[in-house]
Protein backbone atom coordinates (compact mmCIF):
# COMPACT_ATOMS: atom_id res chain seq x y z
CA UNK A 1 0.00 0.00 0.00
CA UNK A 2 1.32 3.45 -0.93
CA UNK A 3 1.69 5.75 2.07
CA UNK A 4 -0.96 8.21 0.86
CA UNK A 5 -3.57 5.44 0.80
CA UNK A 6 -3.44 5.32 4.59
CA UNK A 7 -5.07 8.75 4.56
CA UNK A 8 -7.35 8.47 1.52
CA UNK A 9 -7.92 10.60 -1.56
CA UNK A 10 -9.92 13.82 -1.70
CA UNK A 11 -10.64 16.78 -3.95
CA UNK A 12 -10.78 20.38 -2.77
CA UNK A 13 -12.37 23.01 -5.00
CA UNK A 14 -11.91 26.69 -4.10
CA UNK A 15 -14.58 29.27 -4.89
CA UNK A 16 -12.85 32.61 -4.20
CA UNK A 17 -15.78 35.03 -4.04
CA UNK A 18 -17.56 36.54 -1.04
CA UNK A 19 -20.20 39.21 -0.46
CA UNK A 20 -17.83 41.02 1.92
CA UNK A 21 -14.34 40.50 3.33
CA UNK A 22 -14.39 39.72 7.06
CA UNK A 23 -11.75 41.64 9.06
CA UNK A 24 -10.27 38.48 10.63
CA UNK A 25 -10.10 36.48 7.39
CA UNK A 26 -6.77 35.60 5.78
CA UNK A 27 -8.25 33.17 3.25
CA UNK A 28 -8.07 33.75 -0.47
CA UNK A 29 -11.45 35.50 -0.82
CA UNK A 30 -12.47 38.42 -3.01
CA UNK A 31 -15.46 40.75 -3.38
CA UNK A 32 -16.53 41.45 -6.97
CA UNK A 33 -19.56 43.01 -8.63
CA UNK A 34 -20.28 40.27 -11.16
CA UNK A 35 -19.20 36.67 -11.73
CA UNK A 36 -19.28 34.95 -15.11
CA UNK A 37 -20.27 31.54 -13.76
CA UNK A 38 -20.30 29.96 -17.23
CA UNK A 39 -16.65 30.92 -17.73
CA UNK A 40 -15.73 29.60 -14.30
CA UNK A 41 -17.59 26.39 -15.05
CA UNK A 42 -15.46 25.77 -18.16
CA UNK A 43 -12.26 26.36 -16.19
CA UNK A 44 -13.23 24.10 -13.29
CA UNK A 45 -14.27 21.28 -15.60
CA UNK A 46 -11.02 21.57 -17.56
CA UNK A 47 -8.95 21.39 -14.36
CA UNK A 48 -10.91 18.38 -13.14
CA UNK A 49 -10.21 16.57 -16.42
CA UNK A 50 -6.49 17.44 -16.23
CA UNK A 51 -6.15 16.26 -12.62
CA UNK A 52 -8.05 13.05 -13.30
CA UNK A 53 -5.78 12.20 -16.23
CA UNK A 54 -2.82 12.37 -13.82
CA UNK A 55 -4.44 10.16 -11.17
CA UNK A 56 -5.99 7.25 -13.09
CA UNK A 57 -7.49 4.37 -11.18
CA UNK A 58 -7.85 6.23 -7.90
CA UNK A 59 -11.02 6.07 -5.84
CA UNK A 60 -12.26 9.39 -4.47
CA UNK A 61 -13.27 9.51 -0.78
CA UNK A 62 -14.44 13.11 -0.45
CA UNK A 63 -15.14 16.40 -2.23
CA UNK A 64 -15.06 19.76 -0.51
CA UNK A 65 -16.28 23.10 -1.90
CA UNK A 66 -14.45 25.77 0.13
CA UNK A 67 -13.98 29.49 -0.15
CA UNK A 68 -14.81 32.28 -0.14
CA UNK A 69 -18.51 31.54 -0.07
CA UNK A 70 -19.38 28.52 -2.22
CA UNK A 71 -23.07 29.03 -1.46
CA UNK A 72 -22.85 31.90 -3.95
CA UNK A 73 -22.31 29.31 -6.69
CA UNK A 74 -25.24 28.52 -8.96
CA UNK A 75 -26.59 25.06 -8.07
CA UNK A 76 -26.33 24.16 -11.78
CA UNK A 77 -22.60 24.90 -11.62
CA UNK A 78 -22.19 22.63 -8.58
CA UNK A 79 -24.15 19.91 -10.40
CA UNK A 80 -21.97 20.17 -13.50
CA UNK A 81 -18.80 19.95 -11.40
CA UNK A 82 -20.02 16.88 -9.51
CA UNK A 83 -21.20 15.17 -12.70
CA UNK A 84 -17.78 15.73 -14.27
CA UNK A 85 -15.95 14.43 -11.19
CA UNK A 86 -18.02 11.24 -11.21
CA UNK A 87 -17.25 10.71 -14.88
CA UNK A 88 -13.51 10.98 -14.31
CA UNK A 89 -12.99 9.09 -11.04
CA UNK A 90 -14.49 6.12 -9.32
CA UNK A 91 -15.94 7.16 -5.95
CA UNK A 92 -16.66 5.36 -2.70
CA UNK A 93 -20.26 4.33 -2.08
CA UNK A 94 -20.69 6.84 0.75
CA UNK A 95 -18.84 9.73 -0.93
CA UNK A 96 -18.85 12.79 1.34
CA UNK A 97 -19.58 16.04 -0.56
CA UNK A 98 -19.33 19.16 1.60
CA UNK A 99 -20.20 22.73 0.65
CA UNK A 100 -19.45 25.76 2.82
CA UNK A 101 -22.28 28.25 3.24
CA UNK A 102 -22.87 31.60 4.90
CA UNK A 103 -26.28 32.43 6.39
CA UNK A 104 -26.60 35.50 4.16
CA UNK A 105 -26.48 33.40 0.99
CA UNK A 106 -28.98 30.76 2.08
CA UNK A 107 -32.48 30.22 0.82
CA UNK A 108 -34.47 27.02 0.62
CA UNK A 109 -34.53 26.72 -3.18
CA UNK A 110 -30.76 27.15 -3.49
CA UNK A 111 -30.11 24.54 -0.79
CA UNK A 112 -32.52 22.14 -2.48
CA UNK A 113 -30.57 22.68 -5.70
CA UNK A 114 -27.30 21.77 -3.99
CA UNK A 115 -28.90 18.70 -2.46
CA UNK A 116 -30.25 17.59 -5.83
CA UNK A 117 -26.78 18.15 -7.35
CA UNK A 118 -25.33 15.65 -4.86
CA UNK A 119 -24.10 17.74 -1.91
CA UNK A 120 -24.76 15.76 1.26
CA UNK A 121 -23.00 17.82 3.93
CA UNK A 122 -23.15 21.55 4.70
CA UNK A 123 -20.61 23.51 6.74
CA UNK A 124 -22.06 26.85 7.85
CA UNK A 125 -20.00 29.88 8.80
CA UNK A 126 -22.18 31.16 11.64
CA UNK A 127 -19.17 32.36 13.73
CA UNK A 128 -21.15 33.87 16.63
CA UNK A 129 -24.59 33.66 18.24
CA UNK A 130 -24.52 37.26 19.40
CA UNK A 131 -25.51 40.16 17.15
CA UNK A 132 -23.00 42.62 18.60
CA UNK A 133 -20.18 40.15 18.04
CA UNK A 134 -21.38 39.39 14.52
CA UNK A 135 -21.15 43.08 13.64
CA UNK A 136 -17.69 43.32 15.20
CA UNK A 137 -16.59 40.30 13.14
CA UNK A 138 -17.82 41.99 9.96
CA UNK A 139 -20.51 39.39 9.36
CA UNK A 140 -23.52 40.36 7.26
CA UNK A 141 -26.01 38.09 9.00
CA UNK A 142 -27.85 38.30 12.32
CA UNK A 143 -28.45 35.54 14.87
CA UNK A 144 -31.99 35.26 13.51
CA UNK A 145 -30.57 34.77 10.00
CA UNK A 146 -28.26 32.08 11.33
CA UNK A 147 -31.09 30.16 12.98
CA UNK A 148 -33.24 30.39 9.85
CA UNK A 149 -30.39 29.22 7.61
CA UNK A 150 -29.53 26.41 9.99
CA UNK A 151 -33.13 25.20 10.06
CA UNK A 152 -33.21 25.11 6.24
CA UNK A 153 -29.93 23.19 6.19
CA UNK A 154 -31.11 20.72 8.83
CA UNK A 155 -34.31 20.08 6.85
CA UNK A 156 -32.38 19.59 3.59
CA UNK A 157 -29.14 17.75 4.35
CA UNK A 158 -28.37 14.62 6.33
CA UNK A 159 -25.21 16.16 7.80
CA UNK A 160 -24.74 19.73 9.03
CA UNK A 161 -21.75 21.39 10.69
CA UNK A 162 -21.20 24.99 11.70
CA UNK A 163 -18.33 27.16 12.86
CA UNK A 164 -18.08 29.43 15.89
CA UNK A 165 -15.24 31.72 16.93
CA UNK A 166 -14.55 32.29 20.62
CA UNK A 167 -12.03 34.34 22.65
CA UNK A 168 -13.49 37.37 20.90
CA UNK A 169 -13.30 41.00 22.00
CA UNK A 170 -14.94 41.65 25.38
CA UNK A 171 -16.23 38.09 25.61
CA UNK A 172 -16.40 36.65 29.14
CA UNK A 173 -16.26 33.02 30.14
CA UNK A 174 -19.96 33.15 31.03
CA UNK A 175 -20.73 34.70 27.63
CA UNK A 176 -19.04 31.80 25.87
CA UNK A 177 -20.72 29.24 28.12
CA UNK A 178 -24.17 30.63 27.25
CA UNK A 179 -23.33 30.77 23.54
CA UNK A 180 -21.92 27.25 23.43
CA UNK A 181 -24.98 25.94 25.27
CA UNK A 182 -27.14 27.53 22.59
CA UNK A 183 -24.97 26.01 19.86
CA UNK A 184 -25.21 22.56 21.41
CA UNK A 185 -28.99 22.89 21.63
CA UNK A 186 -29.11 23.23 17.84
CA UNK A 187 -28.32 19.51 17.53
CA UNK A 188 -25.62 19.78 14.91
CA UNK A 189 -23.62 16.60 14.42
CA UNK A 190 -20.34 18.50 13.96
CA UNK A 191 -18.99 21.77 15.37
CA UNK A 192 -15.80 23.62 14.46
CA UNK A 193 -14.90 25.84 17.42
CA UNK A 194 -11.93 28.15 16.86
CA UNK A 195 -10.17 30.65 19.05
CA UNK A 196 -9.94 34.03 17.36
CA UNK A 197 -6.44 34.48 15.97
CA UNK A 198 -5.22 37.80 14.62
CA UNK A 199 -3.32 37.26 11.39
CA UNK A 200 -0.95 39.62 9.63
CA UNK A 201 -2.41 41.02 6.44
CA UNK A 202 -5.97 41.16 7.77
CA UNK A 203 -7.98 44.22 8.83
CA UNK A 204 -7.86 42.99 12.43
CA UNK A 205 -4.08 42.61 12.17
CA UNK A 206 -3.75 46.23 11.05
CA UNK A 207 -6.06 47.43 13.84
CA UNK A 208 -4.13 45.48 16.47
CA UNK A 209 -0.86 47.02 15.25
CA UNK A 210 -2.40 50.47 15.76
CA UNK A 211 -3.72 49.57 19.21
CA UNK A 212 -7.29 49.72 17.92
CA UNK A 213 -8.46 46.23 18.86
CA UNK A 214 -9.31 46.43 22.57
CA UNK A 215 -10.89 43.79 24.76
CA UNK A 216 -9.07 40.69 23.50
CA UNK A 217 -8.84 38.02 26.22
CA UNK A 218 -5.56 37.33 27.97
CA UNK A 219 -3.95 33.89 27.72
CA UNK A 220 -5.50 32.63 30.96
CA UNK A 221 -9.04 33.53 29.89
CA UNK A 222 -8.51 32.05 26.44
CA UNK A 223 -7.23 28.83 28.05
CA UNK A 224 -10.26 28.72 30.36
CA UNK A 225 -12.52 29.04 27.31
CA UNK A 226 -10.67 26.20 25.61
CA UNK A 227 -11.02 23.85 28.59
CA UNK A 228 -14.69 24.80 29.04
CA UNK A 229 -15.23 23.96 25.37
CA UNK A 230 -13.75 20.50 25.82
CA UNK A 231 -15.86 19.79 28.91
CA UNK A 232 -19.16 20.98 27.42
CA UNK A 233 -18.79 19.27 24.06
CA UNK A 234 -17.69 16.02 25.69
CA UNK A 235 -20.77 16.02 27.92
CA UNK A 236 -22.98 16.76 24.91
CA UNK A 237 -21.65 13.79 22.94
CA UNK A 238 -19.54 15.84 20.54
CA UNK A 239 -16.00 15.25 21.82
CA UNK A 240 -12.96 16.76 20.14
CA UNK A 241 -11.58 14.43 17.51
CA UNK A 242 -9.19 17.19 16.40
CA UNK A 243 -7.88 20.30 18.16
CA UNK A 244 -10.77 22.54 17.05
CA UNK A 245 -13.30 20.06 15.67
CA UNK A 246 -15.97 18.18 17.58
CA UNK A 247 -18.33 15.51 16.32
CA UNK A 248 -20.76 12.81 17.24
CA UNK A 249 -19.43 9.33 16.56
CA UNK A 250 -19.27 8.72 12.82
CA UNK A 251 -19.87 12.38 11.92
CA UNK A 252 -16.26 13.48 11.65
CA UNK A 253 -15.32 15.45 8.53
CA UNK A 254 -13.96 12.73 6.26
CA UNK A 255 -12.44 15.29 3.93
CA UNK A 256 -10.46 16.99 6.66
CA UNK A 257 -9.37 13.57 7.89
CA UNK A 258 -7.72 13.06 4.50
CA UNK A 259 -5.53 16.10 5.30
CA UNK A 260 -4.85 15.17 8.90
CA UNK A 261 -4.10 11.51 8.11
CA UNK A 262 -1.63 12.37 5.36
CA UNK A 263 -3.72 11.37 2.37
CA UNK A 264 -3.47 12.74 -1.16
CA UNK A 265 -5.78 15.47 -2.40
CA UNK A 266 -6.28 17.47 -5.57
CA UNK A 267 -6.50 21.25 -5.14
CA UNK A 268 -8.51 23.07 -7.83
CA UNK A 269 -9.24 26.80 -7.99
CA UNK A 270 -7.42 30.04 -7.12
CA UNK A 271 -5.02 29.55 -4.23
CA UNK A 272 -5.87 25.86 -3.78
CA UNK A 273 -3.09 23.64 -2.45
CA UNK A 274 -2.74 19.92 -3.12
CA UNK A 275 -0.67 16.90 -2.17
CA UNK A 276 -0.21 14.24 -4.83
CA UNK A 277 2.02 11.16 -4.95
CA UNK A 278 3.54 10.07 -8.25
CA UNK A 279 5.92 7.10 -8.57
CA UNK A 280 6.36 6.96 -4.81
CA UNK A 281 7.24 10.65 -4.38
CA UNK A 282 4.83 13.04 -2.70
CA UNK A 283 4.45 16.47 -4.30
CA UNK A 284 3.10 19.81 -3.12
CA UNK A 285 0.98 21.72 -5.63
CA UNK A 286 -0.11 25.36 -5.62
CA UNK A 287 -2.17 27.53 -7.96
CA UNK A 288 -2.43 31.19 -8.88
CA UNK A 289 -3.87 33.19 -5.98
CA UNK A 290 -5.61 35.93 -7.97
CA UNK A 291 -8.90 34.67 -9.45
CA UNK A 292 -8.41 36.45 -12.77
CA UNK A 293 -4.88 35.10 -13.17
CA UNK A 294 -5.97 31.56 -12.36
CA UNK A 295 -8.86 31.75 -14.81
CA UNK A 296 -6.70 33.13 -17.61
CA UNK A 297 -3.95 30.57 -16.94
CA UNK A 298 -6.39 27.67 -17.21
CA UNK A 299 -7.83 29.07 -20.44
CA UNK A 300 -4.50 29.94 -22.06
CA UNK A 301 -2.03 27.46 -20.58
CA UNK A 302 -4.21 24.47 -19.77
CA UNK A 303 -3.40 24.58 -16.05
CA UNK A 304 -3.87 26.86 -13.06
CA UNK A 305 -0.87 25.40 -11.24
CA UNK A 306 2.08 27.57 -10.34
CA UNK A 307 4.10 25.00 -8.39
CA UNK A 308 4.63 21.26 -8.23
CA UNK A 309 7.52 20.39 -5.97
CA UNK A 310 8.65 17.03 -4.60
CA UNK A 311 8.54 16.85 -0.80
CA UNK A 312 11.57 15.37 0.92
CA UNK A 313 11.03 12.39 3.26
CA UNK A 314 11.96 14.58 6.23
CA UNK A 315 9.42 17.25 5.28
CA UNK A 316 6.78 14.64 4.55
CA UNK A 317 7.30 13.10 7.98
CA UNK A 318 7.22 16.50 9.66
CA UNK A 319 3.96 17.29 7.88
CA UNK A 320 2.47 13.97 8.97
CA UNK A 321 3.47 14.73 12.56
CA UNK A 322 2.14 18.31 12.47
CA UNK A 323 -1.19 17.27 10.99
CA UNK A 324 -1.63 13.90 12.68
CA UNK A 325 -0.97 15.03 16.23
CA UNK A 326 -3.90 17.43 15.87
CA UNK A 327 -6.11 14.34 15.93
CA UNK A 328 -7.21 12.63 19.12
CA UNK A 329 -6.13 9.33 17.50
CA UNK A 330 -2.59 10.65 16.92
CA UNK A 331 -0.27 9.02 14.40
CA UNK A 332 1.15 5.58 13.77
CA UNK A 333 4.75 6.06 14.87
CA UNK A 334 6.05 3.26 12.63
CA UNK A 335 4.65 5.12 9.63
CA UNK A 336 6.59 8.24 10.58
CA UNK A 337 9.73 6.15 11.08
CA UNK A 338 9.30 4.43 7.70
CA UNK A 339 9.04 7.79 5.93
CA UNK A 340 11.89 9.60 7.68
CA UNK A 341 14.19 6.99 9.25
CA UNK A 342 14.27 9.23 12.32
CA UNK A 343 14.32 7.86 15.86
CA UNK A 344 12.31 10.04 18.24
CA UNK A 345 12.63 7.73 21.27
CA UNK A 346 14.37 10.30 23.48
CA UNK A 347 12.02 13.13 22.65
CA UNK A 348 8.98 10.92 23.16
CA UNK A 349 10.29 9.62 26.48
CA UNK A 350 10.94 13.16 27.70
CA UNK A 351 7.43 14.29 26.70
CA UNK A 352 5.89 11.16 28.22
CA UNK A 353 7.63 11.88 31.53
CA UNK A 354 6.03 15.34 31.44
CA UNK A 355 2.60 13.82 30.87
CA UNK A 356 2.18 15.52 27.47
CA UNK A 357 2.16 12.52 25.10
CA UNK A 358 1.45 8.83 25.30
CA UNK A 359 2.48 5.90 23.11
CA UNK A 360 -0.35 3.37 22.94
CA UNK A 361 -0.32 0.33 20.65
CA UNK A 362 2.24 2.05 18.46
CA UNK A 363 0.25 5.29 18.16
CA UNK A 364 1.73 8.55 19.41
CA UNK A 365 -1.00 10.76 20.89
CA UNK A 366 -1.27 13.93 22.88
CA UNK A 367 -2.67 13.67 26.38
CA UNK A 368 -5.41 16.11 27.47
CA UNK A 369 -2.68 18.14 29.18
CA UNK A 370 -0.63 18.15 25.98
CA UNK A 371 -3.32 19.27 23.53
CA UNK A 372 -3.18 22.98 24.42
CA UNK A 373 0.63 22.78 24.07
CA UNK A 374 0.68 21.22 20.60
CA UNK A 375 2.99 23.81 19.03
CA UNK A 376 5.58 23.49 21.80
CA UNK A 377 5.44 19.70 21.60
CA UNK A 378 5.95 19.79 17.85
CA UNK A 379 8.97 22.04 18.27
CA UNK A 380 10.56 19.48 20.57
CA UNK A 381 9.70 16.50 18.38
CA UNK A 382 10.80 18.07 15.11
CA UNK A 383 13.82 20.03 16.27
Amino acid sequence: MADWQKGGFGLYLHWPFCQAKCPYCDFNSHVVDTIDQARWKSAYLAEIARAAAETPGRILDSIYFGGGTPSLMDPDLVAAILDTIRRHWRVVNDLEITLEANPTSVEAGRFRGYHDAGVNRISMGIQALDDTSLRALGRLHSVADAWKAYDIARDTFARVSFDLIYARQNQTLNDWQRELNEALSMAADHLSLYQLTIEDGTAFGARLARGKLPGLPNEDLAADMYFLTQQMTERAGLPAYEVSNHAASGQESRHNLVYWRGGDYVGIGPGAHGRLTFDGTRHATETHLAPARWLTAVENNGTGETLRDPISPRDQGDELMMMGLRLHEGIELARYNDITGNDLTKQINDLTDLGLVTLNDGRLMLTPAGRPLLNAILRQLLA
